[in-house]
């Protein structure tokens, strides 16, 4: 039975929020998460961003592919080996979470969320996005927020917290409200000012390194002994200086004729529930004594609280904080166990055996995938194949789904009822090649997506090779907001010249890699809903470019629900 890596003593996540001003990212984003990225000592990386660009031009692309943001976070941390586990957007309000990808299969029940608190509640520009998820038995809310900004706001600022926490409920489980979670993590563009001082006593605080006297007078501070929502909220000293306002290209604080006062707009705060989550056991005395003596709730320690005043394409300077988790216990067993021959030399060693957990409940849209090490999210495979059958228990990769390349793949189980991985092999180096001396050379044509792929990070565009067709049991895109509800995409073969056939899973001979699993489509499915692999792509269906223009505009899930313009049958 394939072993993981093992698990450091208590787990480490760090977490960046910057406002970018609706500018494009830098050519180097590295620095942003740490001196020490490259050496794997954080589990999870995850990084919330405000005024991200969403005019309507810029959003309706963002819609239609992938937004530039998201690509250069992925292209930053995925050669590390880290792998996006959920993202959310909400206009210019941007949520990623990237975790190791050993830690992937104990990562469960990924949910995100948005709130509008923008125009009364109707428009995306203010408010908040989340994801939640049980991380190793332990339920965890990352929650980004974008506040109302000026002095004169601190109450609606409250208000629209308020409003946040209280809309943002999510599905089964105990931790159902943001609150309710073990650890929720609070962080953005909150826009909290300094009051009383004016612009040349907070300049001059500053430049002699005061900071503790404008500490004093900073209202979120001041809000935590006043306002009752802000209750169990913690956040390390601010021994840097104000992240806004600067003059953008520079380092130097506004010098226009609004002249803001520097403030800590962006912070990072961490809530803790007051009781931990209890040891999983059936006997009740039992998981209260082993809860107390393995140390109760949850704790977390922040080791690092820094700005990074080298960036200088926004008024604001990114702000990222280090933390480790100290769990009182771990769910460290994975729900699937893979097995898979040691090296993969011949197309015969391409079985693929599972042990599905006695807890586990399996769903016909499940579905086994080879990945390439580096790999940059659940979709990004080279092939996939479906676990369907209640009582299947291994796989067989065919011949042309086999990687061509001579480095090293791992094999994961998806689970479509908890929107992740939940078994992993271990790397296998492979260098495959066929059985018969006849293959054809012939390759794959491509697919080509004729409506909206994206809205959100996904795999860059498909190169012609034979090894990165797609072959989904969805869009090979992740989704999070504006077009979740849509029923389907049309897709159409490209050949190359000279074919005369294709071989696209559009084609007939692939027909039933396009339909579900039991050849029944779910009325609930959503090919785009966010981190779910639930609907094939259905040849026939198609959403126009007018449709994707409403969605990114509105940037609501309700407001666009397209049924499919046609159907297989």
């Amino acid at each position: 039975m394939q072993q993981l890596p093992p698990f450091l003593p208590s787990d480490r996540v760090y977490i960046v929020t910057w406002n970018v001003g609706s500018a494009v990212p830098p050519d180097d984003i590295t620095p942003l998460f740490g001196p020490n990225v490259s050496e794997g000592t954080v589990d999870m990386f995850i990084v919330g961003l405000q005024e991200v660009n969403s005019m309507i031009n810029k959003r309706l692309k963002d819609v239609l592919f992938s937004d530039q943001w998201s690509e250069r976070c992925m292209d930053t941390l995925s050669p590390f080996g880290y792998v996006l586990v959920a993202s959310q957007r909400m206009q210019g309000v941007l949520l990623l979470v990237f975790s190791k990808f050993c830690h992937l299969p104990f990562l469960r029940g990924v949910q995100t969320e948005s709130t509008r608190t923008g125009l009364g509640g109707y428009w995306g520009n203010k408010g908040g996005v989340s994801a939640r998820m049980t991380a190793f038995g332990h339920p965890v809310c990352f929650l980004n927020c974008h506040l109302p900004a000026h002095m004169r706001n601190l109450e609606q600022r409250m208000e629209d917290f308020e409003s946040i926490l209280q809309q943002q409920q999510f599905d089964g489980g105990a931790a159902t409200g943001v609150l309710d979670h073990d650890v929720l993590f609070w962080f953005g563009d909150l826009n909290f000012r300094i009051e009383d001082y004016d612009i040349h006593v907070v300049k001059c605080a500053i430049d002699s390194n005061k900071l503790p006297l404008l500490w004093e007078r900073d209202q979120l501070n001041m809000a935590k002994s006043t306002e009752s929502i802000l209750e169990g909220f913690n956040e390390g000293p601010l021994k840097f200086p104000p992240t806004y306002k600067f003059d953008v290209g520079t380092h130097t604080y506004d010098t226009s004729a609004k002249k803001r006062k520097p403030a800590w707009t962006d912070r990072i705060l961490w809530h803790l529930r007051r009781t931990g989550s209890p040891v999983p056991t059936h006997n009740a005395a039992l998981q209260r004594g082993l809860t107390s003596w393995l140390g109760g709730a949850t704790k977390v320690t922040q080791h690092v609280y820094r700005s990074h005043m080298g960036y200088t394409i926004s008024d604001h300077k990114p702000v990222s904080a280090l933390f480790s988790l100290h769990f009182p216990f771990k769910v460290d067993t994975a729900l699937v166990e893979l097995q898979v021959n040691k090296e993969w030399c011949k197309v015969s060693d391409a079985t693929v055996g599972f042990t599905v957990a006695s807890d586990y409940q399996r769903s016909s849209w499940d579905w086994i995938a080879i990945y390439k090490v580096g790999f940059r999210h659940h979709k990004d495979y080279q092939a996939y194949i479906w676990a369907k059958g209640e009582h299947v228990t291994q796989v067989t990769f065919s011949e042309e789904d086999l990687p061509r390349d001579e480095c090293e793949y791992i094999v994961g189980y998806y689970s479509n009822n908890m929107n992740s991985i939940v078994g992993l092999s271990t790397p296998i180096p492979t260098a495959c090649r066929s059985d018969s001396p006849d293959l054809s050379s012939e390759d794959d044509s491509t697919l080509v997506l004729l409506a909206p792929n994206s809205r959100s990070p996904s795999p860059k565009p498909a190169k012609h090779h034979r090894h990165r067709r797609s072959r989904s049991p969805a869009v090979p895109a992740l989704s999070s907001n504006p077009l979740p509800s849509l029923q389907g995409l049309s897709l159409c073969p490209r050949s190359k010249e000279g074919q005369s056939r294709s071989r696209s899973p559009c084609s007939a001979a692939k027909k039933e890699r396009l339909v579900s699993p039991d050849a029944v489509q779910s009325p609930a499915v959503s090919p785009l809903s966010p981190l779910s692999p639930r609907s094939p792509v259905s040849p026939g269906s198609g959403v126009t470019a007018p449709e994707a223009l409403i969605a990114a505009i509105l940037g609501d899930k309700d407001q666009l629900r397209l049924a499919p313009q046609g159907s297989n049958k």
